[in-house]
């Protein structure tokens, strides 16, 4: 079967690749679409490391191929959206309702994909850029049929994580002011989520013009191209602040930006070993630094509520596919993302 393999030299799409049955408490979705997240590119240039040979993808949707033993939540046929959180459902933490901080769903990547014979990792418990993948039970969320699986497929990272950034980190409440850094798929749903979330002044900074337009739909009440403007907007600073980069120069002016008892939401991703700096004293006025994995999710709720959100026309998705792709035109379609060319790229199959 195809899918998109990165050897940690090239990455390329092949259709030589297999995969095994799924086992006990495991589903086989076949992806029919699959967003392309910076996720995937930061693995690429080894700002995210990983083992390799990985197949790449992590946000993706499809029709359930085959349930394995124990799996009665989903069945074939069934459409799903996948998350990236392969968590145990068992742990102290997943009893807390903290999906994201379970110790089995970080740093554990399995190899349900081989090539020629020699075993090939999965890229977040997930693997989207391949015809068929294996995942645990928990990772697949039944959504209605009638959602556009290249839409669907935006929900399991993108939606996830900006929306939820704002819904279950930040908990950002009514009449609230937030600032936005960067609008790419990241940045725009956290505009949607401060907008569903009823903040009256969100403020969008990304130095691209042209972004002005998706922004302002997503939630945006102002636009700026600099974040030395937005103290002319607030003058006392922004309840929340979001860096959605992965700059750490960008970290720094959304801690800057904060008003009394402010809070800044990291959600870029830098190079592993980068550092970041701020003013102590700035801090004793009650702010908060908040790192934030993966949305604060619990996928199997939060994926049915945005589903519903989206058939009752408020929550857009439709709106983030800028551009679809055949798989075999990745190389088009990284390129396109890394330059920021789209908001979100979508590879179907």
């Amino acid at each position: 079967m195809r899918g998109v393999v990165f050897d940690g030299t090239r990455t390329q799409v092949v259709d030589d690749l297999e995969i095994r049955d799924p086992g006990p408490g495991e589903v086989m979705v076949a992806i029919a679409a699959a967003g392309l997240c910076h996720s995937d590119l930061s693995v690429i240039d080894g700002t995210i490391p990983f083992p390799v040979p990985v197949v790449l993808g992590h946000e993706g949707a499809g029709v359930v191929e085959a349930v394995g033993p124990g799996v009665v939540h989903v069945r074939p046929g069934d459409h799903v959206a996948l998350s990236t959180l392969a968590n145990c459902g068992a742990c102290p933490q997943c009893d807390r309702g903290r999906p994201t901080m379970c110790r089995k769903a970080i740093g554990r990547p399995g190899r349900p994909f081989s090539r020629g014979g020699e075993p090939v990792f999965q890229f977040a418990s997930n693997s989207a850029f391949a015809e068929r993948t294996v995942v645990r039970a928990v990772q697949a969320v039944k959504i209605p049929a009638d959602l556009p699986l290249t839409s669907a497929a935006l929900i399991g990272c993108g939606v996830l994580t900006g929306v939820g950034a704002v819904l279950n980190r930040a908990q950002v409440g009514l009449g609230d002011s937030v600032v936005v850094i960067g609008t790419g798929g990241i940045g725009l749903n956290v505009l949607q989520g401060a907008r569903l979330a009823g903040a009256l002044t969100v403020v969008a900074v990304d130095s691209n013009p042209a972004k002005e337009a998706a922004a302002r739909r997503f939630g945006a009440t102002h636009f700026l191209t600099s974040a030395d403007g937005v103290r002319d907007i607030l003058p006392d600073g922004a309840d929340h602040a979001f860096e959605c980069v992965g700059r750490t120069e960008l970290i720094r002016q959304a801690i800057d930006l904060l008003d009394r008892h402010g809070q800044a939401i990291l959600l870029g991703v830098p190079a592993a070993s980068a550092e970041a700096s701020f003013v102590v004293s700035s801090m004793y006025l009650d702010k908060s630094i908040l790192g934030c994995r993966y949305g604060s999710s619990r996928p199997q709720r939060d994926i049915a509520l945005y589903a519903d959100l989206y058939r009752e026309g408020r929550l857009l998705l439709d709106e983030l596919v800028t551009e679809t792709y055949p798989v075999e035109d990745f190389a088009k379609a990284a390129d396109d993302a890394h330059h920021g060319r789209v908001a979100r790229g979508v590879l179907v199959f």
